[in-house]
C-alpha cells in the first residue's frame, strides 16, 4: 500500500498514547481509536469541533475512556473522498484500530463505512447519517450517535406544517445529506413547494438562487447549507433584503455557533431545529458546556456535543467490557445499550443503531455580544428515522 499523503500542521496523524512506557508491560494494551475528520479546507470548523468535543471527554478521564487506556489517531480528510479512503485503509491495515469515528460528510461516510464495517471494525458516527446506512444498508458494526440525516429537516417541516405556512422554497447541496434533507422536510411539510434546488457542494455565490426565491414569492425558505455555504447564503439573503419578507428556516447545521459568529445579526430570530442545545438543563450537559468553554475558550457547537457523546458512548462500552475489545459481540452489545448520560438527555438506539430522541425547535438570540440559540419548543418526542423498518438488524 502507498502512503503518499503530505503532512500538514493540523492534518498529520496525531498519536496520543497515554500509558507510561516504563509500566506499559504491566497494563492492558491501549484501545486504538481512529478518527478521520475534516480539519482543513471548507467545513473544517465542523471537524475541529467534533475532534475537540471528543478530546474533551478523553481529557476529563485523564487520557482514558471508561477506565481504559486510549491511543487516539487523528487524521484530516480535507473533505476529499479519495484521501479519506486511503486514510481509512491505512488505519485498518497498518494501525489496526479497534474503533473508528469522526466523519463529517455523508459522501465520505458512504465511501468508507461499508468497507470498514465489513472488515469487522466498529464505526461510530458523530455526524453523518445517510439514509443508505440507516435502512437496507445498516450493519451491526455501524452506530450513529448523532441522528439520521433526515431528522432535523423533518422537524422544521413539521413546525411549518403545524403553523399553516402555505408555501415554501427549499434548497440544499447536491450530495447525499442534501438529498436526505429535502426528502425529510417534504415528509412532514404538505404545503406548496414553490421551488426545489440542489446547489453545488462548497458553493459560495447564491445570487441566482436568491433571484429564483424572489420570483417564486414563497411564504418561507427552508435551506440546508452547512459550514461556509450557510455563511455565504445567509449573508447574501440578508443583503438582498428578502429576510424582511420571506423568513428563513433551517436545521441547526446552518445556525451553528461558528456560523452565527461569522454571519452576525443577519441570523437573529431565525427558527431552526436541533436534538441538542447548550441550555438543555441536565448534569451531563451542564458539565460539558462549562468544561468545553474552559478548555477551548468558546461556546460548544452541535458538532462538539456529538463528538463528546461519541466518546462518552465508547467510554460506557469500554467500562462494561473492562476495556476488552477482542470480544466483538460483547463490545457491540455494550455500545447498543448506550448506558451513558447524553448531553441531550434521553437517548437510545433503535433497531438500526440510530438514535431515538427528542428534536427541539430553537431561535437565534443574542446573549451580550454573542449570538447563540435558545430552545423554544419541541417538534418531536422519541423520534425514530423513517428507514429503520428497512433494516434487518
Amino acid at each position: 500500500m502507498k502512503f503518499g499523503l503530505k503532512s500538514i500542521a493540523v492534518s498529520a496523524a496525531i498519536v496520543l498514547s497515554w500509558g507510561a512506557a516504563t509500566v506499559a508491560t504491566a497494563k492492558a494494551e491501549a484501545v486504538k481509536i481512529g478518527m478521520i475528520t475534516t480539519l482543513s479546507g471548507g467545513g473544517s470548523a465542523l471537524g475541529i469541533d467534533i475532534r475537540d468535543g471528543f478530546q474533551l471527554a478523553v481529557d476529563q478521564e485523564g487520557g482514558k475512556l471508561g477506565g481504559a487506556e486510549i491511543e487516539l489517531i487523528i487524521e484530516d480528510d480535507a473533505r476529499e473522498p479519495d484521501r479519506a479512503t486511503e486514510i481509512a485503509s491505512r488505519m485498518v491495515d497498518r494501525d489496526q484500530v479497534d474503533i473508528m469515528t469522526g466523519l463529517v460528510w455523508s459522501n465520505l461516510a458512504i465511501a468508507i463505512v461499508p468497507k470498514v464495517v465489513r472488515d469487522d471494525i466498529i464505526y461510530i458516527s458523530p455526524n453523518a447519517g445517510p439514509s443508505l446506512l440507516a435502512g437496507a444498508g445498516c450493519n451491526a458494526n455501524y452506530f450513529n450517535v448523532a441522528w439520521q440525516n433526515d431528522n432535523l429537516h423533518e422537524a422544521i417541516g413539521q413546525y411549518l406544517q403545524d403553523r399553516g405556512v402555505g408555501s415554501a422554497f427549499i434548497l440544499a447541496p447536491n450530495y447525499p445529506a442534501g438529498q436526505d434533507a429535502l426528502t425529510g422536510f417534504k415528509r412532514y411539510y404538505k404545503g406548496e413547494i414553490k421551488g426545489e434546488l440542489y446547489t453545488k457542494l462548497g458553493q459560495t455565490d447564491y445570487a441566482a438562487e436568491i433571484a429564483q426565491v424572489r420570483d417564486a414569492s414563497p411564504n418561507a425558505v427552508f435551506f440546508f447549507l452547512p459550514g461556509g455555504m450557510g455563511i455565504s447564503f445567509i449573508k447574501q439573503y440578508n443583503q438582498a433584503g428578502l429576510d424582511k419578507s420571506v423568513p428563513l428556516y433551517g436545521p441547526a447545521f446552518s445556525f451553528d455557533q461558528a456560523i452565527l459568529g461569522a454571519v452576525g445579526d443577519a441570523a437573529l430570530g431565525v427558527i431552526n431545529s436541533s436534538q441538542w442545545n447548550k441550555d438543555l438543563n441536565n448534569e451531563a450537559n451542564n458539565r460539558f458546556v462549562a468544561d468545553f468553554q474552559k478548555a477551548y475558550g468558546r461556546l460548544p457547537s452541535l458538532y462538539a456535543s456529538q463528538g463528546y457523546d461519541a466518546a462518552r458512548l465508547i467510554a460506557s462500552a469500554l467500562l462494561a467490557t473492562g476495556g476488552n475489545v477482542s470480544d466483538k459481540d460483547a463490545l457491540r452489545a455494550a455500545i447498543k445499550a448506550a448506558n451513558f448520560d447524553s448531553v441531550r438527555g434521553e437517548f437510545r438506539f433503535g433497531n438500526n443503531n440510530h438514535p431515538i430522541q427528542d428534536i427541539y425547535v430553537r431561535r437565534v438570540i443574542k446573549e451580550g455580544d454573542v449570538l447563540t440559540n435558545e430552545i423554544i419548543g419541541k417538534a418531536f418526542h422519541d423520534h425514530q428515522d423513517a428507514y429503520a423498518a428497512d433494516c434487518k438488524l
